[in-house]
């Protein structure tokens, strides 16, 4: 008896299958479906080289999908390219590049990304990004500077009042400055008076 053999060749994706794929891409982005995305553009850019806003994009989707060193590492590289985007765009890409670099800890880093954030960001965000500011400073032991960024973070949730978790970050904030004038208070006395036993 003889057997039909049937013999599948892969066949590789042309220009025509990436550029569909790469329209996947997108629709999976605008839809929120980072991982998929991630996917999908992480391979195009290995082929390709893909532009810097896709590779803004890819950078977001490794955000989002808490691979902040790959996060990181791609921000970094289009970085020169957020000048010719649009400021809330600009603003977005800031955000998730400094929280990537809050969520490994990398404060000082972290600390310019937000910096950028504040010009190009709508007033309504820039609570949020000044008390990431001063919970970095918090960490890097800068009391006056967490202070004074915790104080706009509070000034700005008060303004805003339809902002997420308002209350809460109000009675953290009131806690956080009030340990950062006791801190500073503290730190000003042993730096005239020496270290005390």
């Amino acid at each position: 008896m003889i057997i039909p053999v049937i013999v599948l060749t892969a066949v590789a994706a042309g220009p025509v299958d990436d550029a569909k794929e790469l329209g996947k891409a997108l629709e999976y982005f605008t839809a929120g479906k980072y991982h998929e995305c991630l996917i999908i553009l992480s391979r195009l850019d290995k082929h390709y080289r893909l532009n810097p806003r896709y590779r803004a994009y890819l950078a977001t989707c490794y955000y989002y999908d808490w691979d902040y060193p790959n996060a990181v590492k791609v921000f970094e590289e289009v970085e020169p390219a957020f000048q010719n985007l649009a400021p809330h765009e600009r603003s977005f890409y800031y955000w998730a590049w400094g929280e990537s670099l809050f969520a490994l800890q990398r404060w000082k880093e972290a600390i310019p990304k937000y910096e950028a954030m504040l010009p190009v960001c709508y007033p309504s965000e820039q609570a949020e990004t000044y008390y990431r500011l001063g919970y970095c400073h918090l960490m890097l032991k800068a009391w006056d500077k967490a202070h004074e960024c915790f104080l706009l973070a509070q000034k700005g949730y008060e303004q805003f009042p339809q902002l997420k978790n308002r209350k809460a970050r109000l009675a953290q904030l009131r806690n956080m400055i009030r340990g950062c004038e006791e801190r500073g208070i503290k730190q000003k006395i042993e730096g005239k008076f020496g270290q005390s036993k």
